[in-house]
């Protein structure tokens, strides 16, 4: 079976060329692609640089075999006429194209939204960029990690007094392939009405703006200038993460006053709740009091281990976690149950275990049926039956060089 008749969802009617390298860009397709979405993506022949992100297995991309999931590859040089001609014909059969080229290199291929829309009216175009494609920073490259600190996000993460610390991972392009995907589906939608296709313009510093939500009205009237908290929730205390005899932390979030009651309890100290320091939210709230609540906390849980600990808070009805790594997701049951590690068939390595599908859909869910694909897999497959060009042709535009094809030895 081919991997286009693979596929199941209800996007099964979309076709999407994404032109796109490392991650928002391959992750918003993959999301459409998890949904039905035929997604070919045209890879330069070198390979999308994220085939050499992560861990790798022997020359396997684990990360690439997830990301470029459900897809499939052809290996264009769009560096030649013959290249771009390929990419303009797969375009013009499209209902989408995404890309996250810097502002004006599209153009510059022949394919931006001007010349492609003439040629199909109803495309819709997902451009990804670090800060849109226009303003005074539009020609800047914007990464996911510098985008954040233009967003106010790198100033609000890390502990109150070290300097502003980077979340592990790419959290702010992974928001941006959401609101990419969510605008290329409003923007389908609004072309049921018009038959028009449009621009649907994502900046990775507005996506991780959009976080920074309640902190734009704050400033405006009361001139506020939030730092950082660390692992504190701001104002609301105790809900942070507390040391466990085992080297562990457990998340405790007692906001509410029956929860702090439930967890005074639980810790036998009947006295916090007559201290006036922590004898209501607002004054548990007061950043010295957060300090000594959390200290007080803190000294409590080092005297147990953080499974022992979770048990006690749970059967106390006060919310807590511990704070998981990747082991300790393999060994969660309730990741089992909801299919958020599904084994995906990969002809090297056999399967990779790769996440579930998000959103679930009750009536036409989404499927993974596919590992990413190798460098240029589909490639014969795309020129044969997508562009349906004799044998001549194909082998021609191999031997040119404007297209790529995996060696047969």
């Amino acid at each position: 079976m081919s991997a286009a008749a693979q596929r199941s969802g209800p996007l099964q009617d979309l076709k999407v060329i994404e032109i796109c390298s490392t991650i928002a860009g391959p992750a918003c397709t993959r999301l459409l692609a998890d949904f039905g979405a035929d997604v070919i993506k045209i890879e330069p022949p070198e390979g999308d640089p994220v085939r050499q992100m992560g861990q790798h297995l022997g020359d396997v991309s684990l990360y690439a075999a997830s990301i470029l999931r459900n897809k499939r590859s052809i290996a264009l040089d769009l560096k030649t006429t013959e290249g771009r001609e390929l990419a303009a014909e797969l375009i013009a059969r499209a209902d989408i194209v995404v890309e996250n080229n810097r502002p004006g290199v599209m153009e510059r291929l022949g394919l931006g939204y001007e010349a492609m829309s003439a040629r199909n009216p109803g495309l819709v175009m997902v451009r990804i960029s670090g800060y849109g494609q226009d303003g005074p920073y539009s020609e800047r490259p914007g990464y996911g990690a510098i985008c954040e600190a233009v967003g106010g996000v790198r100033h609000m993460t890390g502990d109150p007094d070290r300097p502003p610390a980077r979340v592990a991972l790419a959290t702010t392009d992974y928001l941006s392939s959401v609101y990419a995907a969510f605008g290329a589906m409003a923007a389908i939608h609004a072309r049921q009405a018009t038959g028009k296709g449009q621009v649907v313009d994502v900046a990775l510093y507005e996506a991780a703006f959009t976080q920074m939500e309640p902190i734009v009205p704050a400033h405006d009237k009361l001139g506020v200038v939030p730092q950082r908290e660390g692992s504190n929730l701001p104002s609301m205390a105790p809900n942070s993460s507390y040391p466990t005899a085992d080297g562990g932390f457990v998340l405790i979030a007692a906001n509410s006053q029956p929860t702090w009651r439930r967890l005074v309890a639980l810790m036998q100290m009947p006295e916090l709740l007559t201290d006036p320091r922590f004898e209501t939210i607002q004054a548990r709230g007061r950043p010295e009091n957060m300090k000594a609540i959390d200290q007080i906390i803190a000294d409590w849980t080092r005297g147990f281990n953080g499974n022992t600990l979770e048990q006690m808070l749970r059967e106390a009805e006060v919310p807590t976690s511990r704070v998981y790594t990747i082991a300790d997701i393999y060994a969660d049951p309730h990741f089992a149950a909801r299919h958020m590690l599904q084994q995906v068939p990969h002809p090297t390595l056999g399967h990779t275990t790769q996440m579930g599908v998000v959103p679930r859909l009750s009536g036409t869910p989404g499927a993974v049926h596919r590992s990413g694909p190798n460098l240029g897999a589909d490639g014969a497959d795309i020129l044969r039956n997508e562009l349906q060009l004799s044998e001549a042709r194909q082998q021609a535009l191999i031997q040119s060089g404007a297209v790529k094809v995996p060696s047969t030895t």
